[in-house]
């Protein structure tokens, strides 16, 4: 770049990819201004045409190129409770979420962020980060999609744990609270310190959730018991050789034919391409024992899922997970939000980098071609784990739950638009600092 391009009293050119300086405008104004175009109470209207499609015509069409035998559990798990049609439905939900009023400020979004797909989960160190699981509709789109997606799933998530009317409506009040305090705590830290914030028992009290440390104290001993080990042990049995396989559990859990194990199996050196090259000595320490098909989830069922048993030299288990990427369901509505949908070769690019940019535990993942054209994300099974939704249970329960959810997941709702939120960065008070990974380089 020439002398001219570098511009007036800059030494350097810019460079694509970097933030400009200095930075024009103000922050804490334009987030003034986009509250007074989208007030609070314009969120309060749903205003829906003839064209939304019916409960039964969305389930119909969110079925396409599943597998047919899995159907009906599907269909069966999502009518058992609204709740559970909640969780089945992102899509049609997506649907009257872009005809809601929006900022049209961008995020890497979970797509299908209800109180079930939060949970505790072990870090390298043994300790409990609160973080979120499921990325399969992971996009690049409004932030208020996943706030109004956990609000509504509270309220529908406390009746089913029988909560009262009133409770449920301050669960859903408190995840938005909660969601507002941890943002602007984070909002007033610099990037780096946002950027590695981590979601656990320090950044939670910092959120006002009174009553949450105790829930955490009550269920983390669950969630370490959680591990792979575990899992292995309760859905393996030994063999002749020394080796472990998995044990038929059916329709939840069922051993494949031969050739269609050996595939999966086969395939996995796809899977160790796409690996970051640190993670390629463990690997190297296991083999591989055996394959599984797992039905796993609500709007995950009739989608290829697998298990695949690894054991290493002393016969302790690590257990991937080899789960096809679909499509979101999210895509065909984010023109109708004014948000680009650009299509991707391979689902799995979408999903994985989605999913690493917004987890707090970073997980070796991969990816890999199944049969028909069909792509798989690879992944190790967490540690451990236990759900966000079994924490609402009762009044205490369903106001812990919303709180835990937010103030966890929007330290990483706050890594993804960070530099592009004015209304992230215009806060008034400074909060006290929340815990951070120590580190010395943007790595």
């Amino acid at each position: 770049m020439t002398e001219a391009g570098i511009g007036v009293g800059r030494r350097l050119p810019e460079v694509r990819g970097f933030a400009t300086w200095p930075v024009e405008g103000s922050p804490k104004e334009e987030g003034k201004a986009l509250r007074e175009s989208v007030p609070h109470s314009a969120h309060a209207a749903l205003d829906l045409d003839g064209s939304r499609p019916d409960a039964v015509t969305a389930v119909e069409e969110s079925g396409r190129g599943r597998i047919p035998g899995l159907t009906p559990i599907r269909v069966g798990r999502m009518a058992a409770t609204p709740f559970a049609f909640l969780r089945g439905s992102a899509g049609l939900m997506a649907y009257d979420l872009a005809r809601t009023p929006m900022t049209r400020i961008g995020a890497q979004i979970c797509g299908d962020a209800h109180a079930a797909n939060f949970g505790l989960y072990g870090d390298a160190r043994g300790g409990l980060v609160i973080d979120l699981n499921d990325f399969d509709e992971t996009v690049h789109g409004p932030w208020e999609w996943d706030l109004k997606r956990l609000a509504a799933s509270l309220v529908l998530a406390g009746r089913e744990a029988g909560a009262d009317e009133d409770t449920c409506r301050t669960a859903a009040h408190g995840a938005v609270g909660s969601y507002r305090r941890t943002m602007r705590l984070l909002a007033k830290l610099p990037v780096l310190d946002a950027w590695n914030a981590i979601a656990d028992e320090e950044l939670v009290s910092h959120a006002d959730a009174r009553d949450l440390l105790g829930t955490l104290e009550r269920v983390s001993e669950k969630a370490r018991g959680n591990t792979s080990g575990r899992f292995a042990a309760r859905s393996t049995e030994a063999v002749e050789d020394g080796g472990r396989r998995f044990v038929d559990a059916s329709p939840v859990l069922r051993r494949i034919p031969d050739a269609e194990a050996a595939a999966v199996t086969a395939s996995l050196e796809e899977y160790l391409d796409t690996l970051s090259e640190d993670r390629l000595p463990l690997l190297a320490r296991h083999a591989v024992h055996d394959v599984a098909f797992r039905v796993v989830g609500t709007g995950s069922v009739g989608t290829r899922s697998y298990v695949v048993l690894l054991l290493d030299h002393r016969g302790e288990p690590l257990v991937l997970q080899v789960k096809e990427a679909r499509p979101s369901a999210l895509v065909p509505h984010l023109l109708t939000a004014g948000f680009e949908a650009p299509p991707v070769a391979h689902e799995g690019r979408r999903l994985e980098p989605g999913g690493q940019q917004m987890r707090h535990q970073r997980r070796g993942a991969g990816l890999l071609h199944l049969e028909d054209e069909r792509f798989a994300a690879v992944r190790a099974r967490r540690p451990s784990r236990t759900r966000g939704g079994a924490w609402c249970s009762g009044r205490s329960g369903c106001r812990s739950s919303a709180t835990s959810c937010w103030a966890g997941q929007r330290s990483t709702d706050c890594r993804s638009r960070y530099g592009s939120s004015a209304t992230a960065r215009a806060a008034s008070t400074r909060p006290p600092s929340p815990p951070t990974r120590s580190t010395t380089t943007a790595g």
